[in-house]
């Protein structure tokens, strides 16, 4: 969490074709601010998993008061530290007491194996941190919300469905894990392809059974070069620079961001936007940036939903751009948002 000046890269090729990118001047991905208290904590999920966050309460947090107070999730094979604490940050600041949690399985969070894939555990894991926040004395339980990022938001919408707890749900450059598995992006993952993904598992498992070596998946590439792609590029620049680059506990460089590919595959059984016009009248807000790949995510859910509800597009953003460029993040609108569903007259 140490606070890393702004790095400008030089935008060249080495002898080995590999392209190094310019990190954007107000990406800030280790944001910190000193005046706001920050503390680890671990809770229990209901399955006894242990799930690690980051406690941040208000600038000027009062004995007494209870607060609104917002669960923060990271993107799919990321770390707290990796955009969740930055949110959490931020919205600190503007009077939120705010929890940035590691996943199970990932982080500093407990699950084994290392990267695995349980779409039930990660819904849990945000209502394990609905039990935290709406256990301690600062916090008003009636008014507790939660943000997803990317992966994390398909995630948050899951919890919503089966906790009323959470009051009001915000998703940043959402992936819905489960249609992005089963069909890709704009559905361009065929069916052979997919039955091919589940039968390379399928033998995946029965190497590791009898004591062959982890197979990993997906994730960020290690190198990009002049035929990468550019959503390559797009996560390259984050996760594989010092713009957002972190080795989580339990992780080398080369498995951070690679789900396991055994368990990888139990996101085809994963539907977060099934019955989510149930969630309501709570409110759910989409962000997405006018540029993301992932649009079609937060404009399918938008389309679900029940009122209330709202899309907010992010004019000239990116993906990975609403991930740490603080001069796109749109925190006002989340301010105004949260200000309004999580208020004392809202339940």
């Amino acid at each position: 969490m140490n606070k890393i000046a702004t790095l400008t890269l030089s935008c060249a090729m080495t002898a080995a074709g590999t392209v190094i990118a310019e990190s954007p001047a107000d990406a800030d991905n280790f944001y910190r601010n000193d005046k706001l208290q920050q503390t680890k904590v671990s809770f229990p999920t209901v399955y006894r998993l242990r799930v690690a966050g980051l406690l941040v309460l208000p600038e000027q947090f009062q004995e007494g008061v209870r607060y609104p107070a917002l669960v923060v999730g990271h993107p799919m094979g990321a770390v707290k530290e990796q955009s969740a604490c930055l949110y959490a940050m931020k919205m600190a600041e503007r009077g939120f007491v705010t929890l940035a949690i590691d996943l199970p399985f990932w982080g500093e969070s407990e699950g084994e194996a290392r990267n695995a894939v349980l779409p039930d555990l990660y819904t849990e894991a945000f209502r394990a941190a609905v039990d935290f926040l709406g256990t301690r004395p600062f916090v008003d339980r009636n008014r507790i919300g939660a943000i997803g990022i990317c992966g994390s938001g398909s995630f948050a919408i899951s919890a919503a469905k089966i906790d009323p707890r959470l009051k009001a749900v915000a998703t940043v450059s959402m992936y819905n894990m489960g249609d992005a598995t089963r069909h890709g992006l704009k559905h361009s993952l065929t069916l052979e392809q997919r039955r091919k993904i589940l039968e390379e598992a399928a033998e995946q498992r029965y190497a590791e059974f009898t004591g062959g070596p982890v197979a990993y998946t997906g994730g960020t590439v290690h190198e990009i070069t002049t035929n990468s792609t550019p959503i390559e590029r797009e996560f390259y620049e984050f996760y594989r620079t010092p713009r957002g680059e972190v080795t989580p506990p339990g992780a080398t460089p080369e498995t951070t961001t690679h789900p396991t590919l055994t368990s990888n595959v139990a996101f085809m059984n994963f539907y977060p936007f099934h019955d989510m016009e149930t969630i309501a009248p709570r409110a759910l807000l989409f962000i997405t940036g006018e540029n993301a790949h992932s649009r079609e995510f937060s404009e399918d859910a938008y389309r679900r939903a029940a009122e209330p509800k709202e899309l907010y597009i992010v004019p000239g953003a990116g993906h990975v751009d609403l991930y740490d460029r603080t001069g796109l993040i749109p925190f006002d609108k989340l301010e105004a948002f949260f200000s309004r569903f999580l208020s004392p007259g809202e339940r």
